[in-house]
């Protein structure tokens, strides 16, 4: 007699379905009860994400890391009392952390990824579905920037790697294809010595010297300098030095002046 018929209930898949990973545990810090009201309900909807904290500042935010111990805290930067940036080398050696504001200035983007951030979302940059991969991702290693923040981020390491080239492009070639270069487009009005001289003069310097050189004449101080080429003040003045090395100056005046082909009382003078 043939066995019965095995129920389907009852047939065990040969490889059963590996088990759902556990939710995405978040702390929300936002200031805005609103921001944070509707930040919760995004993202609670998911079944792959829960928030188990908000907090309205950064000490909140402190308090609920360590006492949830959550995957991902979502971070503003503008908060009263202990603010984001304050917060954030705290919250980072407990969860990822990902900035989330309306701040885009470029110092505090890059004040957030030095300080721990493993991503910098600016609002009205990114959409509800893009912001929920982003607490997906930060939990795998995968860092999230916005436009802004990413433009940032790029300008700073070009920035920082002509910063650090120090590499005199005149260099490339002979002297004198150095001076046949110069002389291609020659400035109307100058004499071939005058031509020379100025070539001369620029071949001293690197090309960030150069530019560096040329917000000087301009007028440019220190500060508005570093504002400029995205770097520090500190770097500025280490610029600057090798400047007034390199074209025996020993101030911002003579060192125009020999940059302009000038008379010192022709310069801009800089504030240092």
């Amino acid at each position: 007699m043939p066995d019965p018929p095995v129920p389907p209930a009852a047939v065990q898949p040969l490889f059963p379905p590996p088990p759902r990973p556990a939710p995405v545990r978040v702390v929300v810090a936002d200031d805005n009860p609103v921001v944070r009201a509707g930040l919760t309900a995004l993202l609670s909807g998911r079944e792959d994400i829960t928030v188990v904290a908000e907090a309205a500042d950064g000490r909140e935010a402190y308090e609920a890391a360590v006492r949830h111990r959550p995957d991902v805290v979502l971070l503003d930067v503008r908060m009263p009392g202990v603010d984001g940036l304050a917060a954030l080398p705290h919250l980072a050696r407990i969860a990822q952390v990902v900035m989330l504001t309306y701040s885009h200035e470029a110092e505090i983007v890059r004040a957030a990824l030095r300080g721990g951030a493993g991503g910098y979302l600016v609002h009205g940059e990114f959409t509800a579905e893009e912001l929920a991969s982003a607490v997906r991702d930060i939990t795998r290693g995968r860092a999230h920037l916005t436009p802004t923040a990413a433009t940032v981020v790029m300008a700073h390491l070009y920035t920082d790697a002509t910063a650090h080239a120090e590499t005199d492009p005149t260099s490339l070639f002979p002297a004198t294809s150095v001076n046949l270069l110069s002389q291609m487009q020659p400035p109307v009005g100058q004499s071939t010595r005058e031509r020379e001289r100025d070539a001369g003069t620029r071949s001293r310097l690197s090309a960030r010297e150069a530019e560096i050189m040329d917000l000087i004449a301009s007028g440019m101080n220190n500060q508005q300098i570093a504002a400029t080429c995205f770097i520090s003040e500190k770097t500025v003045k280490n610029h600057i030095n090798r400047i007034f090395a390199k074209l025996h100056s020993a101030s911002r005046s003579e060192a125009t002046a020999t940059w302009l082909g000038t008379t010192p009382g022709a310069a801009h003078r800089g504030v240092g």
